[in-house]
Formats: structure tokens, sequence, C-alpha cells
């Protein structure tokens, strides 16, 4: 082999290892890149830093941009007017721009449009004009909210005896594919999850998991940072109903549910009335009174019996925190 073969192949490793931390130059070991999932910013890479929300003024109109990673320094930029999913976004249509990271910064454009990111900002022209977007990082308010007096709590990062199956996984979370060893029937709950990050990644395999109500009807979770927000993505009641709005953070970001949940009523074994769900998705309500159509899918058949939840495992690290129910009487 060449000395000039030798270093070339040492620099597409480098290049390689610096985009993805996981990669190790070994075929054998390296799992398939649409498989490799980053759970802290530290090992995330570059392309965490660029992803994310960015917020800006242009002739006193706030504009906003969601900034998502597809791999290999390759992004999706979405610009919205108006603000953010969620606050001040109505939900008109997007501009949609590919990005692709040259000499240290990220550029993009089209026939109207270029720009740049760098250093947590956007900067766009479009003829004469200019604007610069800061980038954001947006908490849910009801994050790290506490139980009700009388509520039952079913994680707080010291144990998972609650759950069948349930471990600690970095020492204060809780792991996926589990169920609740208590059943309930009517009751509000809050929950906070956690997506793992992974940008080779799309569609059911980006960051999937879900959360079962009475392990008979799923609130979707998935990776689906920016995009439109359907019944099978995050918020979505499975299947069934998408969220009145995205409100979907960037991976790594912690997210909360907040569910108000009224069980489906029998009489002599059929069914009289749907279960009924409201749903706040990083404290906006994305499913208001919804009836629910019937089990979703992988659900258990719906009965007049009150039921567990599942945090549903489907092959991603996505971890959960802070997990209470008050029950109604």
């Amino acid at each position: 082999m060449t000395r000039w073969l030798c270093a070339s192949l040492a620099a597409a490793w480098l290049i390689a290892a610096s985009l993805n931390p996981s990669y190790s130059g070994d075929k054998k070991k390296d799992p398939p890149k649409n498989r490799i999932a980053h759970t802290s910013e530290k090992e995330a890479g570059p392309d965490f830093q660029i992803q994310g929300e960015y917020v800006g003024k242009h002739d006193g109109m706030t504009i906003a941009a969601q900034v998502i990673a597809k791999g290999d320094g390759k992004f999706v930029i979405y610009g919205l007017k108006g603000g953010l999913p969620g606050d001040g976004w109505e939900g008109q249509e997007k501009l949609k721009l590919d990005g692709v990271t040259e000499d240290g910064k990220v550029t993009f454009k089209n026939k109207d449009i270029s720009g740049t990111i760098k250093d947590g900002k956007i900067m766009v022209q479009k003829g004469d004009d200019t604007a610069t977007l800061e980038r954001v990082v947006r908490k849910s308010p009801t994050l790290g909210a506490k139980p009700p007096e009388g509520a039952v709590v079913l994680f707080d990062g010291k144990s998972a005896d609650e759950w069948q199956g349930g471990k600690l996984v970095e020492g204060d979370l809780l792991n996926n594919g589990i169920r609740s060893k208590k059943k309930f029937k009517d009751y509000t709950m809050h929950i906070e999850f956690r997506l793992p990050f992974m940008p080779y990644a799309g569609g059911q395999d980006r960051a999937n998991s879900g959360v079962y109500m009475q392990d008979r009807y799923e609130i979707q979770v998935l990776d689906s940072f920016g995009l439109k927000g359907q019944d099978n993505e995050c918020g979505g009641i499975y299947s069934q109903f998408a969220p009145k709005v995205n409100m979907c953070f960037p991976p790594l970001s912690w997210q909360t549910y907040d569910i108000d949940f009224t069980a489906a009523r029998f009489e002599n074994g059929k069914r009289v009335k749907p279960a009924v769900i409201t749903v706040r998705h990083n404290g906006v309500v994305i499913h208001e009174n919804q009836d629910i159509k019937g089990e979703t899918g992988g659900g258990q058949p719906e009965t007049d019996t009150p039921g567990p939840f599942q945090l549903q495992d489907h092959g991603n690290p996505v971890y959960f925190r802070n997990i209470w129910v008050a029950e109604k009487k």
C-alpha cells in the first residue's frame, strides 16, 4: 500500500469518526448508520450543535427555523413565519431548504434565498435584505412537575420496582419495554421522556417508542422534530389522530406528556362510551377531549377493567423519568 493511499484512508477514517463518534472503522463491529443512537450531547458530534430551533426578527415580524440533522454534515431547514410551533407559528406553509457543511459552516440556498449557519446563528439573505436568527433551547413548562397529594409515583429516579422489567439507566432514568405493575382506570398523569439523536435514521426508525394508556391506547413517541405531525409521529394517537400541532423538541431535549384519561365504559359487555383523552405535549394541547376509536396497534383489547401503562420498546434507547398518576375518584 502506497504512502499516499495510507494517508488518504487515514483521513477518511478521521472524517467519519468526527461526524460519528461511534464509528470505529471496523465494518464487522460498527452498526448500520441508521441504528446509531447517541444518548448524550458529548458523544453526539458536531451536527448536533447545528440541529435545533432558531428565532429572529425581520421587518418587525418574528421568523423562525427548525434545522434537522440528516448525517454527514447534511441538514433540512424549515423556515417558519410568526415563530415556532406552539409559539407563534400558525401552521401555514413552511419554506424548505437543504443545507450542507462546507468550510466549517452550513450553507443553503435556492433561487431567492441564501444563507449560512455557524456559531449558533443563521444568517439569511434575500436580495439586499438580511436577517439573523439565533439558536434557542425551549423547555416544557411542566418539566419537573411535582405529583399532587395522593398521587401514585411510578418513577422518581430512585427505583424501578413499580415496573415489570424496569431497570435504572444512566443512574436515575427508566428503560423502555416495560409495564407498570399497578393498573389504572381514570386519571391524570405526567411523564417525561428523552429521545436519542439518530441523524441517519428516518421515519419509524428514528427514536421510536410509545406510551400506552391501559396497555390499549398508544400515544406515539418518535423523533419527528420539524416534521408535519402525523398520527404515527410524536404526539399522535397511533394511526387514529394526528396532534393539532407538532410540539416535538429536538432529540436529547427532555419532553413532557401531561395526559387526562377517562376509560371506555361498557354495559353488558358492549362499549357504550369510548375512552376520552386530552394530551399536552410540552405544555401545549395537542388532543382535547378526543374520543378514541378503540385499541391502537399492538394494544390489548378494550374491556371495562383497569390496565397498566406500557412504555414501548422499539429497539431505540428512549428513556423516561418523573412519572406519576393522580387517579380520579
